[in-house]
């Protein structure tokens, strides 16, 4: 019998079916001892890429097409605000991670972030040819909004601002021409607000920018909806103007309240509210008065003398003129009192008054007189305080109350403070009361399922589910039926023959350990390194010390 071993040549169709190939690949022992730790791996980095694949937040779009100066300012803002972005190398858009848009956008919008998005005139550039009339209209309408709007945000206190012109199409009738107007809505800095000189100055800056729009034609409105523009007409009565000033008196009153009480009871021990009625009525009146004695103002009139020793006045004068004729005869009359009117004789002489003119015989005398006049104007200003009321609510100590006498002394120094008369009725009221507990006026907290946690919180438990259920599931139990497998590898049987069901070196059921004697009885060149396979392998020391004499022999 040849001992020589015969080579086996492989069948060309076990290299050609691809699942003989897996099997003989997997068949081999180092194979089969790598393939658990091997697949063991395989689940671990399958467990991590869907884990990576799960905690990948949702990507949001935030910005499509920046310039790349804006990019890189936008992309450094929100590194800088611990952000993470992406940016799309196929369309350059700007993506952040959908439950940080909301962030990301007010963090961009405090630093005014992009800077140079279109608008303006710039909207003009960007006009194609042979567009409409009424395109062109709108877009230069845009066009004047866009800077208007950019204009008015250079004012400290405007953070935003958005203007909309209603511009009216020219009529060739008059009657059916209407003004064009204009509505502005402004966003003002936290804490700031426009005085009236300010809205003054957006209401003519809007209308001297477009042709043939009145100031009147333009209403401001801030981001709360109160109108800016009020009308200084008789339409409201001054209304706006009154109301101001009555705040303004009651904030004046209040402000020495809190700053005489502050010190005696601590901020926050106290509240105090002040009604000022308040006469805006304008008063004016006018007076005039008249002396009884006039002055003289002017005087006319003429009188006739008496003849000297009842001889004639010799005539006398430039000869063959009318002054030479001589007067005729006087005749004696009775004087009386002078009125003034023209005619009127001389008065008759009184006892104990003057003695009468002897040469003046009658006078007639027109005289005119100015009466004294005296006119006065009062005029009573505005903002006088007809009636003031004012209530204070004192909070009442942890341990105790107020007492009466406490009580009564805040009192008169509520009413020195505000100026107290009791000819208007003024009224001081000042009640010591416990506070309701400050956290019962806060809103309640969210429900648990409405934190911006949970979603987060449920996207990576599910994930490291997943993993734990893929190692638990898959590697354990294919890691315990590989090592069973390994332990039940079968061993020869010695003495059995080859091929038989009993025998075989590698399906073969071992029917036990191989011994010296069952080694040196074995039959046959392949049943012998069949028994010495299995003597190494159960004896693997004494087959160490055989190899180890063998080798010093």
């Amino acid at each position: 019998m040849s001992n020589a071993l015969t080579p086996i040549n492989p069948s060309p169709e076990r290299f050609a079916n691809p699942l003989l190939q897996m099997k003989g690949v997997l068949a081999q022992p180092a194979v089969r001892r790598s393939l658990p730790m091997a697949l063991m791996i395989g689940l671990i980095a399958a467990a991590a890429l869907a884990w990576m694949t799960l905690s990948t937040p949702t990507q949001k779009t935030l910005f499509t097409g920046l310039p790349d100066s804006d990019k890189a300012a936008v992309t450094a803002a929100l590194t800088q605000g611990g952000i993470k972005s992406h940016v799309d190398d196929g369309t350059g858009a700007l993506t952040v991670g959908e439950e940080d848009f909301s962030r990301a956008r007010m963090l961009l919008a405090g630093q005014g972030l992009p800077k140079a998005a279109p608008g303006g005139y710039a909207i003009l550039d960007q006009l194609p040819m042979g567009v409409s009339r009424a395109v062109e209209g709108e877009r230069l309408r845009q066009a004047r909004e866009t800077e208007l709007a950019k204009s008015i945000e250079d004012i400290d206190a405007v953070a935003q601002a958005r203007v909309h012109l209603a511009m009216p199409e020219a009529s060739v009738f008059v009657r059916d021409n209407a003004n064009p107007s204009a509505s502005v809505v402004l966003k003002l800095q936290g804490g700031r607000s426009l005085s009236d000189s300010q809205v003054s100055s957006i209401v003519n800056l809007v209308a001297s920018s477009v042709p043939g729009m009145k100031p009147d034609d333009v209403t401001i409105v801030d981001q709360l909806g109160a109108l800016l523009t009020k009308s200084g007409g008789a339409g409201d009565g001054g209304n706006g103007q009154r109301i101001d000033f009555q705040r303004r008196v009651e904030d004046k009153y209040r402000t020495q309240l809190i700053q005489l009480l502050t010190p005696l009871l601590g901020a926050g021990n106290f509240t105090t509210e002040v009604q000022a009625d308040v006469n805006l009525d304008e008063t004016q009146a006018t007076r005039e008065s008249y002396d009884k004695a006039g002055v003289l103002r002017a005087e006319t009139g003429n009188w006739v003398g008496n003849q000297k020793d009842g001889a004639a006045t010799a005539p006398g004068g430039i000869p063959g003129a009318l002054s030479n004729t001589p007067p005729p005869a006087s005749q004696l009359t009775t004087p009386q009192a002078a009125t003034g009117n023209p005619g009127t004789p001389t008065p008759a002489p009184t006892a104990g008054g003057p003695a009468p003119d002897a040469q003046k015989q009658t006078d007639a005398f027109q005289r005119a007189y100015d009466l004294g006049k005296e006119v006065s104007v009062t005029r009573a200003a505005p903002g006088s305080v007809k009636r003031l009321s004012v209530a204070v609510l004192l909070r009442d100590p942890e341990k105790g109350r107020r007492t009466t006498m406490e009580i009564g002394q805040i009192t008169d120094l509520v009413k020195s403070a505000v100026g107290f008369d009791a000819q208007r009725q003024d009224q001081v009221t000042v009640i010591s009361k416990k506070f309701a507990d400050a956290d019962a006026g806060t809103t309640s907290k969210p429900a648990w399922y409405d934190n911006a946690w949970l979603p987060i919180v449920a996207r990576d438990g599910t994930a490291i589910l997943i993993a734990l259920l893929v190692l638990i599931l898959g590697v354990r139990p294919l890691s315990k039926a590989l090592m069973k497998k390994r332990e039940d590898t079968p061993r020869i049987a010695l003495g059995a023959p080859m091929g038989s069901p009993a025998a075989g070196m590698e399906g073969g059921i071992a029917s036990g350990p191989v011994s010296l004697d069952q080694l040196e009885g074995s039959r046959g060149y392949d049943e012998r390194i069949g028994a010495v396979r299995g003597f190494t392998r159960d004896n693997p020391t004494r087959a160490a010390l055989a190899v180890r004499d063998m080798i010093k022999s």
